[in-house]
């Protein structure tokens, strides 16, 4: 598994270590967990929705894909 160094100020890095050990989790799983919420995601992972409401609507691939790079760009701009 890759790794990664971030650097945070210090009041970021208190909270983050606080909010860990309060919640009885990992650093890591927290970092991650914050990511998936802003919707990063593997390649695969972010295909499958993509794959069912395309089936769903009877769009092409192309134009389903399209569709859903708008709506990421909308929810990362607001």
């Amino acid at each position: 598994m890759p790794r990664l160094t971030v650097t945070l100020d210090d009041d970021l890095h208190r909270a983050l270590k606080e909010t860990a050990a309060r919640q009885g989790r990992s650093i890591n799983a927290i970092i991650e967990e914050s990511l998936r919420f802003r919707g990063i995601r593997d390649r695969a992972s972010a295909r499958t929705p993509v794959e069912r409401a395309r089936r769903q609507s009877g769009m092409t691939e192309h134009k389903a894909m399209n569709l859903a790079i708008e709506e990421v760009r909308k929810v990362r701009r607001s």
